[in-house]
């Protein structure tokens, strides 16, 4: 049954939840939430061409788009993301379409609201934004005030259309969260941040998990909920997490790891993890303490109901070890974690 809990498994003490955002309320009542799958997987498999913007789809096939989040809303999902990763003016421009930024993300927002409302329980709209595409000064020519004033737009329009919070995902530098939270913080809404650690166990701009948890807790708006996505593998990512972990933040923790690890197969990326291997990976990141657990590339529906039988029925466990982690996942696919003068685990 979608939403019972684990045996024994603690909740978190109840408090006031008459001003929380909607996350909050559902983290107040459960020790963990399950997120969704892949979007940009899901859309190719229903024939987005890989020349045509994702978001576009809001506007030309909104069938298609509600389609996707219903299929993640009936395999369990507490939790998904607006079709809105790459709407920002940056990126959209590649495409002549950067004066659609408020339109594609109200869009977007609207779809996912109404296939919320039509659930059965209460689901979380998350609105989805992504990286800009460029690199921040002084490495880059993108300053703090543009990137501040794209994500306000995006931001903006994600709240006008309904979404319940904002999710700031697969990030790789510091500067660049902070932009992100200062147009969350202009918009007065929630949001949860997650980097990608895909370089040896840190972002390609050199971010540690541990600068991570560090550096949400300085932000004057912090995230609900932060953590990793996308990256490398499951394996890569839970170990990834055991940083966060370590650190001592006691902040919410997300994961959402791809299925399996990329290969061209017929001219398309194919993620190679199957379900069996996804429930494996969602139960081990809730035994390490990660309370909204999703997957990214290559996560299917398939993927998530086995996720969600796995959690509800599979008791809590221990704490895993890395060695736990391979044994289940697969290796990792560095000998490094990213801690300076230290190597954990072990290469293909």
């Amino acid at each position: 049954m979608i939403g019972a809990f684990n045996a024994g498994m603690p909740v978190p003490p109840a408090k006031d939840v008459t001003m929380m955002d909607a996350l909050s309320r559902l983290l107040q009542t459960r020790p963990h939430v399950l997120a969704d799958g892949a979007t940009g997987t899901a859309l190719f498999n229903m024939g987005l061409a890989a020349s045509t913007p994702a978001e576009l789809w809001n506007d030309t096939h909104p069938d298609r788009i509600a389609a996707l989040h219903r299929g993640a809303i009936e395999a369990g999902s507490d939790l998904f993301l607006t079709n809105s990763f790459g709407a920002n003016a940056s990126r959209l421009r590649l495409h002549g379409l950067q004066d659609r930024v408020g339109p594609l993300n109200r869009l977007a927002a609207q779809i996912g609201r109404e296939e919320a409302d039509r659930a059965e329980r209460p689901v979380v709209v998350a609105g989805s934004i992504g990286p800009i595409g460029e690199i921040m000064a002084p490495m880059g020519s993108l300053t703090q005030a543009r990137a501040v004033e794209m994500f306000h737009e995006q931001a903006e329009a994600l709240r006008d259309g309904g979404a319940d919070i904002l999710w700031v995902e697969t990030l790789s530098s510091l500067e660049e969260l902070k932009a992100a939270a200062e147009a969350a913080r202009r918009v007065d809404m929630a949001w949860c941040g997650s980097l990608s650690f895909d370089t040896a166990g840190r972002t390609i701009m050199g971010v540690t998990p541990a600068e991570l948890s560090s550096a949400v807790e300085r932000l004057p708006n912090p995230p609900v909920a932060y953590g990793a996505n996308c990256g490398v593998g499951a394996s890569d990512l839970l170990r990834t997490v055991t940083g966060f972990v370590a650190s001592g933040n006691e902040r919410p923790l997300i994961a959402k790891g791809n299925a399996g690890v990329p290969h061209l197969q017929d001219g398309h990326i194919h993620y190679d993890g199957p379900p069996e291997l996804m429930a494996d990976y969602a139960c081990l990141a809730r035994d390490l303490g990660v309370r909204v657990i999703g997957g990214c590339c290559g996560t299917m529906p398939a993927h998530l109901r086995a996720m969600r039988e796995a959690l509800e029925s599979r008791p809590m466990g221990a704490r895993p070890s890395l060695d736990q982690i391979t044994a289940q996942l697969g290796p990792f696919s560095s000998a490094g974690d990213g801690t300076e003068g230290l190597t954990i685990g072990r290469r293909h």
